[in-house]
Formats: C-alpha cells, sequence, structure tokens
C-alpha cells in the first residue's frame, strides 16, 4: 500500500506545479502594457515640444534673416504666425508694388474655399494692371475698403471644383478685374497677374 501512495504524491505537485505561475502571468500582462500606453502619452507631449521650442525658434530665425520682399513668400511665416482667414472675412493685407502707378498689389489673400466647411483655403498674392496712363496704384489706395471686400467676395465663392477645373485661373482674372472696374464704376483694371496661388 505504501507503493500505491508514492506515486500519488508527483502527480499532486505535478498539478499544483502549473497552477503557481498562473497568478504571475496575469499581473504581468497588465506590466506589460505600461510602456505601450506611456508611448502613447507622451509622443504627442515630445512632438509638441519638439515643434514649439526647436522648430519654430529656428523657422522664425530663418524667416527673420530674410529680406522683407522675400517674407511675403514664405508660407511658413504664415503657418506660424497662427493661421489663415476665414470666409468673407479672412485675414488679408495690401501692398503696393514698388514701381509704376499703373500697378497695385494684392498681397497674401486668404479666404475659405465655398463648401468646404472652412477645411480648405486658397492663398495668393497677385498684381492687378491698368490700362496705360492709368493710375491704378492711386485709385485702388483710395478706394482700399471697398476692393478689399470685392475680393474677398469673388475669391470666397469659389469651390474647389472651380479651381480644378482647367483654365481656371483665367476665368478667375475675368471675375476679379470685371468686378474691380464695376466698383470703380469705371475700367480701371486691365488684367491681373497671379505670383502666388496655393489651395490648401
Amino acid at each position: 500500500m505504501a507503493a500505491k501512495d508514492a506515486p500519488a504524491a508527483p502527480a499532486k505537485d505535478a498539478a499544483a506545479a502549473p497552477a503557481a505561475p498562473a497568478p504571475a502571468a496575469s499581473g504581468g500582462g497588465a506590466k506589460a502594457w505600461i510602456p505601450v500606453i506611456a508611448a502613447l502619452l507622451l509622443a504627442p507631449a515630445a512632438t509638441w515640444a519638439t515643434v514649439e521650442f526647436v522648430m519654430l525658434p529656428r523657422l522664425q530665425k530663418k524667416i527673420a534673416a530674410l529680406p522683407p520682399a522675400e517674407h511675403s513668400a514664405a508660407p511658413a511665416a504664415e503657418a506660424a504666425s497662427g493661421g489663415h482667414g476665414g470666409g468673407k472675412g479672412g485675414k488679408e493685407s495690401k501692398g503696393e508694388k514698388g514701381g509704376a502707378p499703373g500697378a497695385y498689389e494684392f498681397q497674401n489673400v486668404v479666404v475659405n474655399l465655398a463648401g468646404t466647411m472652412g477645411t480648405r483655403y486658397l492663398k495668393t498674392t497677385f498684381l492687378v494692371t491698368g490700362a496705360p496712363g492709368t493710375d491704378v496704384k492711386g485709385l485702388f489706395e483710395g478706394a482700399k475698403p471697398r476692393l478689399t471686400d470685392v475680393t474677398l467676395n469673388v475669391l470666397s465663392s469659389l469651390t474647389l471644383a472651380d479651381l480644378e477645373e482647367p483654365g481656371a485661373k483665367n476665368i478667375i482674372r475675368e471675375k476679379l478685374v470685371g468686378a474691380y472696374n464695376q466698383a470703380l464704376g469705371k475700367k480701371v483694371a486691365d488684367q491681373v497677374y497671379f505670383s502666388d496661388f496655393v489651395i490648401q
């Protein structure tokens, strides 16, 4: 009888052996997720810190080093400064081209595109010229508020589909020239030349 009892003892030990690691495995599973959770939480914070304290200061330093004429051509300057305008009241700035009185430049005009729920926008810089002998610069400076409104109305009425059509820039040129001449009550604007045209 003692011989029969001896093999039964190892069977109890064998059954007890697998049961012992089971509690350790369940505790180790939760610990294995801690690095994953930490990475998910720390990655956005590290990205923000890198952009805020490394990339933006370098970008601002490079923009400050550019000659003044190149500031308007630097799209990163606008992104770093916080943004783009909205709809018909979008941010835009105008300046005059340092040259003949027959031209006026609209710089960094930014409008939201129609039908995009404010998610897509157009940023453009363009020069308006008039017929020889026409003081476009003087007339446009004298009617800045009205012509700014005309510009924003024409550009913000465009849809993404309008801009994807062949010859879209020519259609926009015609709309702007027609709107300026109508607003001024006489034929002043003759042509529009785009120097920057970005759809974002």
